[in-house]
């Protein structure tokens, strides 16, 4: 059995904690800028059709009683923190996926394993004052699409008795690896659904989507053989975002590299790293990836170094269709305290 728990609205609910006053209130946390990005929003901004990675004036736009306070990542990993660690009494395999987002091996569970998941959720309520949505089943996707189904602060056990009937109904979006470029293949097709999905052999997806037309035929199925692993050693730290509108705005794209750089120096800082490369990631309407690169004689981790070399990669990437991914990376890592030590020898 395994468990997916992900923080409801996170840096938005650690602002509303931190200050009562937000609660009742649309807000959103990201840039203060005229070219910052939303980096959360939280349920009642939603309902104005504010999501993460929108631009900020066009957050304004659409609610203008909008309350934006800025990103105070250092905060938001201090809450995280105390979540993990109380996730750990829980269970001793956990696969952090994201600040606010990972998967827990329960399968040493003994008893009514709900009344369990709800005491873990009462628990970490009570002593970080943050609600969590939790998703139970038996393999990571479905776990994962149990969790998403009663936003916020809710709680979903798929068994596989279920399956394949609570999958059925779901729109093709809902299965993790289907994108945009995925579904409107499917579209065209008239396939709409999981069921309709369901109808299409598995050399027919294969010839669509290659090997991962198998993930996608066992996936809706039921079939997912992945382990939660906790994280090995890192290789590289990054930062990136899929925009619900590709953009080819300059400044637009400047300002997501901003908030990605101040993201990308609390990650290392928290982590106790830097790096020597730095690349910059963006993905185009049409979904042609390119990469830029740069390798420093120095190592790095400060958010104007980062910004400062990811501006000149960004510069590098071929332009003429607007992006609909960016994103920043620091590798060939080292451990911060190497720069310290060095500065000792001087």
């Amino acid at each position: 059995m395994i468990i997916h728990v992900d923080l409801d609205a996170f840096y938005a609910s650690v602002e509303e904690l931190d200050n009562p006053t937000l609660k009742g209130h649309p807000v959103a946390v990201g840039g203060l800028s005229e070219h910052g990005i939303v980096t959360t929003a939280n349920y009642e901004a939603r309902k104005f059709g504010i999501h993460s990675a929108m631009p900020v004036f066009q957050a304004k736009q659409l609610c203008p009683n909008l309350l934006l306070v800025p990103n105070r990542r250092k905060r938001y990993l201090e809450k995280s923190r105390e979540v993990f660690q109380i996730l750990e009494k829980y269970s001793s395999t956990i696969e952090k996926v994201s600040i606010d987002e990972g998967y827990l091996d329960i399968s040493h569970w003994q008893g009514n394993l709900t009344q369990k998941a709800y005491e873990m959720k009462e628990d970490i309520y009570k002593n970080t004052g943050l609600t969590l949505s939790v998703g139970m089943s038996y393999n990571k996707f479905l776990a994962k699409i149990a969790s998403d189904w009663n936003k916020p602060n809710g709680f979903m056990l798929i068994t596989k008795g279920d399956i394949p009937g609570i999958l059925l109904p779901l729109p093709i979006e809902k299965i993790h690896g289907i994108g945009p470029k995925s579904a409107n293949k499917l579209h065209s097709l008239g396939i709409e659904t999981v069921e309709q999905l369901m109808d299409l052999p598995l050399d027919f997806l294969m010839d669509l989507f290659g090997k991962w037309g198998i993930e996608i035929y066992e996936r809706i199925r039921g079939i997912d053989t992945r382990e939660v692993t906790p994280l090995r050693e890192r290789k590289s730290l990054g930062v990136e975002r899929t925009f619900e509108e590709a953009t080819d705005n300059l400044k637009v794209l400047l300002g997501y590299l901003e908030e990605f750089s101040k993201e990308l120096e609390q990650d290392a800082i928290e982590k106790g790293i830097q790096g020597y490369t730095v690349t910059v990631k963006v993905k185009t309407s049409s979904f042609i990836t390119y990469t830029r690169s740069r390798t420093c004689s120095y190592t790095i981790y400060k958010m104007e170094d980062l910004l400062e070399i990811g501006k000149d990669l960004l510069e590098e990437c071929p332009k003429g269709e607007p992006y609909r991914l960016l994103g920043i990376t620091l590798s060939n890592l080292v451990p911060l305290t190497i720069r310290q030590l060095s500065f000792l020898e001087v």
